[in-house]
């Protein structure tokens, strides 16, 4: 059953299908195509199945999708064929960028570094993290960043955002989410640091925010720049509301951001904070290798949490940020029809993101538009994040189709 939420009466009615401006880009409507690692990028170059799962977005009538991940530096994937900016990247970038223009879609890059994230043992290359810690991942150790890595990883999202630029990019969302690279730098349970990186909340976050300030100046107002920040880890010791508030306020003042986009939920200690809904366990166990798939049979259960799904499911956190924020707000987490695109508008966000909804039914924007009752055909199931490595997709639709 769907949740009611009243109307606040001081906040005017905004149609989410109507256009909008985004900093210096203005979009047909108000839904993002949320960052999903797509899993069609062998070499770590785009692919014409990578160009194609956006056209889809894109002609299914989002106002901007996302393209995801695209890291900073080679050790900043997640895995091997994750993309990285570097010159052999920008052709295939460039025909990603100009088939989406063409279907009337904007198209922003996601960058970022995936930290304590990455598969060193995929990549080839020790991962990263504000203290040494073990990498259960790769079954290693990440290395704790000095201060050569984190000048030159600030640095790299100045070059991926000039780069982003060159291939016609509108926007950049900068990864500050999911105990990635400057999410962990945040965590004080991943964060021991006793130096200037480390300790205060302001210290954790001047990492961020020089990241920030680097994307802002090589964006210089040409496109939107966008970030990605947690509300809450979704751990014990980890990065809650009384800190992640704060620091939203820092980078509201700091004034490099078109918009904040929230969410929730740690890739490295409690992924389905952010997905809610079924544990797909046996299906996530398949993409691993032997040790890992027994490690997750045997642990899985008490690794992989269950949070039961409902609409609109950060929408409580998240209006704690709207209450306190004048800077343009993104609203993610079980949007899935104009009803819940509609309750976040009165509650004075400006922007909504999808993902799952997207996968299972890349057009369902242009359905809503024709018949705006229509409901999403997703049943939170969640196989298919177990698919992000052999190309992303919803596992019922590919069944319905054999």
């Amino acid at each position: 059953m769907s949740t009611v939420h009243p109307e606040p009466a001081s906040v005017p009615t905004v149609d989410p299908l109507a256009p909008a401006r985004l900093g210096p880009i203005t979009l047909r409507n108000r839904v993002i195509k949320s960052a999903t690692f797509e899993g069609a990028s062998p070499d770590a170059l785009v692919s014409d199945r990578l160009i194609d799962f956006h056209v889809r977005v894109g002609e299914g009538g989002v106002g901007m999708t996302t393209v995801a991940y695209l890291a900073v530096a080679p050790e900043g994937r997640t895995e091997k064929d994750q993309i990285y900016w570097r010159p052999e990247a920008l052709d295939g970038l460039r025909r990603l960028t100009d088939a989406v223009h063409a279907t009337g879609a904007k198209v922003s890059a996601q960058i970022g570094h995936a930290g304590p994230v990455a598969n060193s043992r995929s990549n080839g290359l020790p991962s990263l993290a504000p203290s040494a810690r073990p990498n259960p991942l790769s079954m290693s150790i990440d290395r704790k960043a000095s201060e050569d890595d984190i000048r030159r990883i600030i640095a790299a999202h100045g070059e991926a955002t000039r780069y982003a630029r060159e291939v016609g990019f509108d926007a950049v969302e900068v990864h500050l989410g999911h105990n990635y690279l400057a999410s962990s730098f945040l965590s004080p349970k991943v964060n021991r640091r006793k130096d200037r990186w480390g300790g205060s909340l302001a210290n954790r976050a001047e990492f961020a925010r020089r990241i920030l300030a680097a994307v802002a100046e090589a964006a210089d107002g040409e496109i939107a720049v966008l970030a990605k920040m947690n509300m809450a880890d979704g751990v014990s010791g980890g990065f809650w509301l009384d800190e992640s508030l704060p620091f939203a306020k820092m980078l509201e003042s700091d004034g490099h951001l078109d918009a904040l986009e929230l969410t929730g939920g740690s890739s490295l200690l409690n992924p389905m904070y952010l997905f809610r809904g079924d544990v797909p366990l046996r299906e996530m166990a398949e993409t691993q290798i032997p040790i890992l798939q027994l490690g997750m049979k045997m642990f899985g259960n008490f690794v992989f949490q269950h949070y039961p799904y409902e609409p609109l499911y950060f929408l409580e956190y998240a209006r704690q940020f709207r209450d306190e924020l004048d800077l343009p707000l993104v609203l993610l987490g079980g949007i899935t029809d104009l009803d819940g695109m509609q309750v976040a508008m009165r509650e004075g966000f400006e922007f909504v993101a999808m993902a799952r909804a997207l996968l299972r039914e890349p057009d369902l924007i242009a359905q809503i538009q024709r018949d705006r009752d229509t409901r999403s055909l997703c049943i939170h199931c969640n196989r298919c994040a177990a698919s992000i490595f052999t190309g992303t997709r919803c596992p019922l639709v590919v069944e319905s189709h054999s």
